[in-house]
């Protein structure tokens, strides 16, 4: 199912002129719109003019999390007030919060993006979609939705929280698809089961789940006890918002970028220099059509690699291969680089754990210490404590095996880690009070 055939299947040549033609655009539009940009461009010595091939973005200025908030709430605005008609933030739990904009135009293609996303996920007329993402300042709840009725499904806007209720709902409205996080999805299965209901019977077919890294090992759980394709979806709302890319239902192999408004790099983060094609590195983003606040050159943070071979499904954007950590929450653990998607897939390989876990970083004088944190499944709470020791011995075993590190392992009874209506809390970071 091909939402918008002329640009998800165009030769890539041809994409690579339009993305020329609109970063030309892009760039004389904020150079005498947006003075933050002038003034980069001009301490760079760039003129629009300057321009003439999609290699020369890398002359470009870098824009970071922390130029948003430097020019909070609408610095970076290229537009007039009056013409922006949604406002969207951030949480700002780590600063003050990230603001972006959306013209009546940005609202269009927003929604047209994410129709995009959901066809290519197989959903469509005749489907009933439970979007738990949250509403409000969140970009989440409204980006799916709008999305849904763009795709031409029954969107269902239930938002987080209340998860008993939201389990009758899906059950009662028979939802056939849901977006949420990964981690949501996993709780709704979880608390279903406490309510004698059985995911699997239900009508459900597939999963749009996003906004929190999550890897292959949670998404064969997701499915095991959903009964259903769990696809992930890409989105920042310093971007666009979710819609910035999706697996395609058909192979599941890499999410779809929609490049013909969004220009894409992958850089070493370290260097800024870019990596050779197919390597790992750090995902930057060039928004070619946004009217409100278009950004160039934006460090995601994201660790990801890009894939042009052809997809089966028959489109011909470059995929994005799931991310695999993000370089600002990377741990460095006595030398040792740790991401928590590779504990997790040690976990999730493990029988008699729960998908529940996190992570706690301490020091304990020069030393940084690690220790995991992770349920049990009710089958094995009940074990002789002698069985419980060798199951943690075993986790510490796999994480210094394949990750080189040596880590604590605590098992905690089923329920002993708190649940998020969102975002899964990953990393508690004890570091900085120990200082």
């Amino acid at each position: 199912m091909i939402f918008d055939v002329e640009h998800e299947t165009m030769p890539r040549e041809d994409l690579e002129k339009l993305q020329l033609r609109r970063l030309k655009a892009l760039v004389e539009r904020v150079y005498h719109n947006v003075p933050f940009y002038k003034k980069r461009l001009e301490e760079k010595g760039i003129r629009p003019g300057d321009i003439n091939s999609l290699d020369d973005v890398r002359h470009l200025p870098f824009t970071e999390k922390q130029d948003l908030r430097n020019n909070y709430p609408y610095g970076l605005f290229a537009v007039n007030m009056e013409n922006i008609v949604r406002i969207h933030s951030s949480s700002g739990t780590t600063g003050k919060a990230t603001v972006v904009g959306y013209t009546h135009r940005d609202v269009r293609t927003w929604a047209s993006l994410m129709g995009r996303c959901l066809n290519a996920a197989g959903v469509g007329p005749g489907d009933i979609l439970h979007n738990a993402y949250g509403y409000g300042l969140f970009t989440g709840g409204l980006g799916a939705h709008y999305g849904a009725e763009a795709a031409g499904a029954t969107v269902i806007p239930m938002s987080g929280g209340a998860t008993r209720r939201q389990i009758m709902i899906i059950k009662d409205f028979m939802a056939t698809a849901i977006c949420c996080t990964p981690s949501y999805a996993l709780h709704l299965a979880e608390t279903a089961g406490e309510l004698g209901i059985d995911f699997r019977k239900l009508p459900l077919k597939v999963g749009i789940f996003g906004a929190e890294p999550w890897s292959e090992a949670m998404r064969k759980d997701i499915e095991g006890k959903l009964n259903i394709k769990a696809l992930d979806i890409y989105g920042l709302s310093e971007i666009m918002g979710p819609g910035v890319g999706i697996e395609c239902a058909e192979a599941q192999n890499g999410l779809h970028m929609q490049e013909d408004h969004f220009l894409l790099e992958v850089i070493d983060p370290a260097s800024g220099e870019p990596v050779q094609p197919g390597e790992l590195g750090e995902l930057v983003i060039t928004t070619l059509t946004k009217e409100a606040i278009p950004l160039l050159r934006y460090r995601t943070r994201d660790l990801t690699r890009l894939e042009t071979t052809p997809c089966r499904c028959g489109r011909t954007t470059a995929r994005m291969m799931r991310v695999q950590g993000r370089s600002d929450d990377m741990l460095i653990i006595r030398g040792v680089n740790v991401f928590p998607q590779q504990i997790e897939s040690i976990l999730l390989d493990t029988d008699g754990l729960a998908p529940h876990y996190q992570l706690v970083v301490d020091r304990k004088g020069p030393m940084d210490t690690l220790t995991v944190r992770v349920e049990v499944s009710e089958s094995v709470f009940s074990d002789e404590i002698k069985g419980l020791q060798s199951l943690e011995k075993k986790v510490q075993g796999a994480i210094k095996e394949f990750l080189g590190v040596t880590a604590a392992v605590k098992l905690v009874e089923p329920k002993g880690i708190e649940r998020s209506m969102g975002k899964a809390q990953r990393i508690i970071d004890l570091r900085k009070e120990a200082k």
